[in-house]
């Protein structure tokens, strides 16, 4: 009688082989991420673009009844078309205007003796208020102190101007990179139903589906979400400067959005650059003088800001991404040290991202329970799209109700 072979089991792993293991992995990956995180940014924003258009994939494949990697294919076309008809249409005159943005910025560096000089003999009656700039002015000792800081600038923003024609090639290229392998990515998570990226851990499919699901409410809020916000933005200071006649509007309105990105130091360094570009205006529409012309511009930005602020920003983004814009600020900092702009462009959804996994792990260590508050469902059927776009319609249809309902 043959006597039956017992099944065989693979040996586990003790203690000090899960911590050795452990350790050597995270040793690995930390130099990987050091030698190369010229290349951290790019990825990055491979996945983000794949995260973006899954969505629009799957709805497209199920309304259609084609295959995932046709209605990839049919999503990706449709991108490379708008890309190639922005840049067509738009992109000769956005680079123009940011060209002669840094030039102005530039001159005026190279002219602050000069204007320090000027301003130093111009006196301005404001209603019953007298300034005089050669009181209040001490000329020599500014100019000196204000030439120590601006060479430095100058030299660094002469190489930003000579170098952004030349960087084309490389951003075109870093494009061109991104594409190609968020469509091999997005192309193949069709064989992973309902998600992109799949985790499975024994045990702790409860924890990874709250996870989950939170992130999702995070990065969703932040990339849909922002990227809402940025565009209402830009297109706001473009009708509003352009009203008003300032030069470098469209310049000056992406300067905007792309501020709302960094706290504090964004919107301060665009009001900054706003102001000058209106004092130094030759003329305007208005006939006002220089500073009441600049006065008038940046009132109107500091109104739309607190707009913005106010009532949009917290009705598109609700309370998802629920962080301290100090921390957002300081986590910029950080990460544009480490992995160049796109690391200003992640704070935000980076801090919350740390702040749910560090009360999940802090939680979990005191063995409390850790997501304490009860799980939340999104209406059925309901997409982030479609969620952001309500919020925005609730929020127009209550703006013109106060209107309506003012004497």
């Amino acid at each position: 009688m043959t006597q039956a072979v017992p099944p065989q089991t693979s040996p586990k792993w003790g203690t000090m082989a899960k911590t050795v293991v452990g350790l050597t992995i995270v040793a690995i990956f930390g130099a990987l991420l050091v030698w190369f995180r010229r290349i951290i940014g790019p990825l990055i924003l491979t996945f983000i673009l794949a995260y973006l258009l899954y969505p629009l994939v799957k709805r497209l494949s199920e309304k259609t009844k084609i295959s995932w990697r046709a209605a990839t294919n049919l999503i990706y076309l449709v991108v490379i078309v708008i890309v190639v008809g922005v840049l067509t249409l738009t992109g000769l005159a956005i680079v123009q205007q940011i060209q002669s943005l840094l030039t102005f910025v530039q001159r005026f560096i190279e002219d602050i003796p000069q204007i320090i000089a000027n301003l130093s003999t111009q006196v301005y009656q404001i209603g019953p208020f007298t300034i005089d700039f050669g009181q209040l002015l001490n000329v020599p000792t500014l100019t000196n102190e204000v030439l120590s800081v601006a060479q430095s600038l100058v030299g660094q923003l002469g190489v930003v101007i000579r170098s952004f024609a030349g960087s084309a090639a490389g951003i075109f290229g870093w494009g061109l990179f991104v594409l190609i392998i968020s469509y091999f990515l997005l192309a193949e998570a069709g064989r992973i139903p309902g998600q992109l990226v799949r985790i499975d851990l024994p045990g702790y499919e409860y924890d990874l589906q709250r996870l989950g699901q939170e992130l999702r409410t995070i990065w969703n809020a932040f990339l849909r979400g922002q990227l809402t916000i940025i565009l209402l933005v830009i297109v706001t200071y473009s009708i509003l400067l352009n009203i008003l006649g300032l030069r470098f509007a469209i310049g000056i309105a992406i300067m905007a959005g792309l501020a709302r990105f960094v706290p504090y130091v964004g919107p301060a360094i665009t009001l900054v650059v706003t102001a000058l570009v209106a004092f130094f205006q030759p003329s305007n529409y208005f006939g006002l003088q220089p500073i009441y012309y600049a006065l008038l511009v940046i009132v109107l930005m500091l109104i739309t800001d607190q707009i913005y602020d106010n009532i949009i920003s917290p009705r598109i983004f609700g309370h998802s991404l629920n962080v301290h814009p100090a921390a957002i600020l300081i986590t910029a900092l950080i990460l544009a040290r480490f992995i160049g702009a796109i690391g200003l462009v992640l704070a935000a959804p980076a801090v919350a991202t740390l702040s749910l996994l560090g009360r999940y792990v802090f939680r979990k260590m005191f063995d409390l329970e850790p997501f304490p508050e009860p799980e939340s469902q999104p209406a059925p059927g309901e997409s982030t799209w479609q969620r952001s776009y309500g919020r925005l319609k609730r929020l127009v249809k209550e703006m013109r109700s106060r209107i309506k309902s003012q004497p």
